[in-house]
């Protein structure tokens, strides 16, 4: 562990977490951001390490009720990946000077258990590389078996704390509960280094909601943080307006700027945990999406290397298609944008570094 002295003093009480994310004037909020820079910069540093993507199924066997793999989207070309496909996105990734590539598709139980440790293990061995899971709901046994195999980190969203909300956009499967609070416990317990996450602007969710979201990162002592505008696929009940959900008095915006408020809230909760830009975010603001959330707490960034044929079928939401057909960016004209905001490229699999407070702080 190193030392640190304390993060800037921005108050985190639950008061002072719905002023935040209820503020509108862009003065107040500089403070805001500069708090989350610095503490971003404190514990974390000025590198933004690159997590390559890689989405091996767009097959899922849930029905939420926003996202465009819902196993009822009969539109949807479904692929898997191979091995030899996924393992050559890998290579890729190490030559780019990635750290890390992030396996990820729907919940998709036709990805074996004993394939994927095998995948898992073939990686590691050709690359080096950390290997980051975000497959959904798995049962403990996978989750068991996929770290023995090497998987060092698991990304699974609890998306919002609203039990009631929650259940009804995310139903679970037929006779089966859904608690990815307990999965997030278990996953701690194997030695993942686990992530979770939230959309902001569902419908039905509201600023207290999402301060309770904001205390869990802190409560789960998270090691990766997702944080996303809520956009929903068209083809889906949250899309096409066939899940009317009353929209509460407090309802939360599902704009940038409440985005990126949430952003950097989670880095003074969390000052440890890697937060990334996500793609969410880039989706909504094309230009500056990513380097916005770069100013105000993140500090990665997950290019896709996802191949192109299979990259236009893994439609989450709209809109992520032509973006992400540049997403696989080129690691000089990365490293120019970063250079331009004071950052640099990282080295190594960028785990979370641990922290004492600095001798003499209180």
């Amino acid at each position: 562990m190193t030392a640190v002295p304390p993060p800037p003093t921005v108050g985190l009480s639950r008061a002072a977490i719905l002023a935040w994310l209820r503020e509108r004037d862009e003065t107040q909020l500089a403070a805001l951001w500069q708090a989350a820079d610095e503490t971003r910069r404190r514990y974390v540093g000025d590198e933004v390490h690159l997590r390559g993507l890689i989405e091996i199924s767009n097959h899922c066997a849930r029905q939420c009720a926003y996202c465009g793999l819902r196993a009822g989207n009969r539109s949807l070309e479904r692929y898997r990946m191979t091995s030899a496909e996924v393992l050559e996105c890998a290579r890729r990734a190490q030559q780019l000077g990635y750290g890390t590539v992030v396996l990820q598709a729907g919940d998709d139980p036709g990805l074996a258990r004993d394939w994927l440790a095998d995948l898992v293990r073939s990686i590691k061995r050709e690359t080096g590389l950390a290997v980051t899971l975000s497959l959904g709901e798995r049962s403990v046994a996978d989750m068991r078996a996929w770290r023995t195999a090497g998987a060092d980190r698991y990304l699974l969203r609890f998306e919002t704390s609203d039990r009631q909300l929650y259940q009804l956009i995310h139903p679970p499967l037929p006779g089966q509960s859904s608690d990815r609070l307990a999965l997030l416990s278990a996953l701690h317990e194997l030695g993942y280094e686990i992530g979770s996450g939230i959309m902001v602007g569902l419908p039905g969710q509201t600023y207290a909601s999402v301060a309770t979201d904001i205390e869990l990162f802190r409560r789960l002592d998270l090691d990766m943080i997702g944080i996303g505008p809520f956009i929903a696929h068209p083809a889906t009940p949250l899309g096409d307006g066939t899940l009317p959900i009353e929209v509460p008095a407090d309802q939360i915006p599902h704009d940038e700027l409440t985005a990126l408020k949430v952003v950097a809230l989670a880095r003074l909760a969390c000052p440890e945990a890697n937060i990334p830009a996500t793609t969410a975010l880039a989706t909504i603001d094309n230009e500056s999406g990513y380097e916005l959330a770069l100013q105000r707490g993140a500090n990665v960034i997950m290019p896709d290397l996802t191949p192109l044929p299979y990259r236009l079928c893994y439609e989450i939401y709209p809109g992520k298609t032509a973006l992400r057909e540049a997403g696989a960016d080129n690691g000089a004209s990365l490293a120019q944008r970063l250079q331009r905001l004071g950052r640099r490229v990282g080295t190594g699999p960028g785990n979370r570094q641990r922290h004492t407070p600095s001798a003499g702080d209180a």
